[in-house]
């Protein structure tokens, strides 16, 4: 008889930043394909989402590094993310967020930024896919 190999669990969180009450990971990994599901702009420290698009965009993407880094992947990883904003004022706090983590112009994941109607105070949330390579 032989017996299933164990699974790893697919479901990766982010410690202190949740999906309120919707039973939803911050993101899946199955092999080498890690996607995210809604990352979003809290502040790890309190689950809580700042006032202002900069400072929901700095912790956006902060909170991206660590769903990645959860899931044994990097930005070098990222393959595509796709940013949505509650209106366009919030794509210059997005750009100067991106730019700091995809410095290279010839070096940088495809995107999509499209104005979707955010729940509450949300300003801004994004989604990533990531092939993650082995180091």
């Amino acid at each position: 008889m032989t017996h299933p190999t164990p699974r790893r669990p697919r479901s990766i969180e982010v410690e202190g930043v949740t999906h309120g009450a919707a039973p939803i990971p911050m993101a899946a990994r199955v092999g080498n394909i890690l996607m995210t599901s809604g990352v979003l702009g809290k502040d790890p420290a309190t689950d809580q989402l700042p006032a202002d698009g900069p400072s929901q965009a700095r912790f956006l993407f902060q909170n991206l590094r660590t769903v990645l880094a959860n899931g044994g992947a990097t930005l070098d990883d990222v393959v595509r993310i796709t940013v949505f904003v509650k209106d366009n004022s919030q794509r210059e706090a997005i750009n100067a967020e991106w730019l700091q983590c995809f410095p290279e112009p010839h070096d940088r994941p495809a995107r999509h930024t499209q104005v979707v109607d955010l729940p509450g105070t949300m300003l801004v949330q994004l989604e990533a896919m990531a092939v993650v390579q082995e180091r």
